[in-house]
């Protein structure tokens, strides 16, 4: 399916679910009365407040009559801009019809008319939702982070958090952003919430599943790497399920977007400089300080700078089974980042040391990908399984081999399961997990054959 006929099929089911989904051109061809009429109520709105004699409805009603006085509306026409008004009211502006909708998964907001969203992988360019203006884009932003106790200004202007659901929010507004203010929404997909839905939509293999079970409940230490928007804090919230109710898990992260069920779970938050005017919070910090606080397991959504050294340090100090993500573009350049990253934290530490230091601490690196048909598949699981002329060596246990593409341009490969023992296997056995026996045990019974043989 192409996007431009993607975007129709989504739009049509917009249109038949709600009618005040439709674009606003579908209902207003004349784009001039449309726009005239939308700004004069919107920005009307913005310079009054609800009287306290009249519902929500009253108001809405008594706008519309006062705006379009003279003009002659269909009844149509009239719901569709008392669904705008009652949206910037109680809702978020353009935005309340698209953070409602489960088939979206990111929003992006470039200028006014210019919106773009994300489904199924695909980003399309949303013709049916558009801002009247600037002030009216920062006036959205306001409104969606004024609940989480944030400010945007020309003080403060960068604002990166989470909504009440659970999605991010990133938005920027100028001086630092030339062309205006810019907003990037990654929703919380709940429908991605088990293994199970991994494997139906073919992200990786039911025996790539189970291995990842049995190395999470093995207490495996699991870096995670991909690109951005690859699906990797989707694949640490389903790793996370596996942990076991009965240990003490800390999470921190820049905007808390991991959903642990565990009964046992401390989730921890940075902190910027213009957040109520308090001192800023890193993750180094908090990583640090979980180490007192007595965690089982310490998960942290992503490793970006000096605080992987201490990341490190906690997996090597009896802390097992600790997860986090890092991005990459592939398990090979996640290590390189990681010895980048312990060189920035300014200890005087040989690159060889560090690299022992890493071999110490991580047994696996699972990297998933967001492929060029927007499907995001796990591509590579591997442990680190030595050196080889000083430099760490990976060794693949499952990788996902592209192929081609089909002729609707999706992308077609193979899951490969490679037929040796990986070290960290006895690792997980002598914790006593042994669900993955089964996947190996043929390998262990040719290597025993193969030395009977020789």
């Amino acid at each position: 399916m192409s996007k431009h006929s993607l975007y129709d099929a989504f739009n049509i089911t917009r249109k038949v679910n709600d009618f005040s989904n439709l674009s606003d051109y579908d209902i207003f061809p004349d784009k001039k009365l449309l726009d005239t009429l939308r700004t004069k109520i919107v920005e009307n709105l913005i310079d009054k407040e609800m009287p306290s004699d009249k519902t929500v409805s009253e108001f809405i009603n008594d706008e519309i009559d006062q705006t379009v006085f003279g003009y002659d509306l269909t009844n149509l026409e009239r719901s569709h801009l008392y669904n705008l008004i009652d949206n910037e009211i109680n809702g978020y502006g353009p935005l309340t019809e698209l953070l409602k909708d489960k088939n979206i998964t990111e929003i992006m907001v470039n200028s006014p008319d210019e919106i773009y969203i994300e489904i199924d992988g695909q980003l399309i360019k949303d013709e049916g939702v558009s801002f009247i203006n600037d002030e009216h884009i920062i006036r959205t932003i306001q409104r969606l982070i004024e609940p989480l106790g944030r400010t945007i200004d020309a003080a403060n202007p960068m604002v990166d958090s989470r909504l009440a659901d659970g999605s991010r929010i990133n938005a920027v507004i100028p001086p630092l952003s030339t062309k205006g203010p810019v907003i990037t929404i990654r929703k919380f997909k709940e429908s991605m919430a088990s293994i199970d839905d991994l494997i139906r939509i073919g992200t990786l293999t039911p025996y790539m599943a189970r291995f990842l079970e049995a190395a999470v409940k093995g207490k495996l230490n699991i870096i995670v790497c991909g690109g951005t928007g690859s699906g990797k804090t989707t694949l640490l919230n389903i790793l996370s399920s596996f942990i076991s109710h009965d240990e003490r898990i800390i999470t921190i992260e820049d905007a808390a977007e991991l959903k642990l069920k565990q009964n046992h779970v401390i989730s921890l938050e940075t902190r910027t400089t213009n957040y109520e005017s308090g001192d800023e919070i890193t993750i180094r910090d908090l990583v640090i300080n979980s180490l007192r606080m007595r965690p089982d397991r310490i998960i942290v959504g992503e490793v970006r700078g000096k605080e992987a050294f201490d990341m490190l340090q906690a997996m090597n100090t009896g802390h097992d089974g600790s997860l986090t993500t890092l991005h990459a573009n592939g398990c090979e350049d996640a290590l390189n980042r990681l010895e980048t990253m312990i060189l920035m934290a300014g200890l005087e530490i040989p690159v060889k040391a560090i690299r022992k230091y890493i071999y110490s601490a991580i047994d696996l690196v699972v990297n998933i990908d967001r492929m060029s048909d927007g499907k995001r598949k796990v591509t590579s699981i591997s442990e680190i399984s030595g050196f080889k002329d000083d430099v760490l060596e990976l060794n693949k246990i499952f990788e996902f081999k592209q192929i081609g593409l089909t002729d609707n341009n999706e992308v077609d490969g193979e899951y490969i399961l490679y037929e040796k023992v990986p070290k960290v296997y006895r690792k997980i056995t002598s914790r006593g997990v042994t669900d993955v026996d089964d996947i190996f045990e043929p390998f262990l019974k040719n290597k025993k054959s193969s030395k009977t043989d020789n």
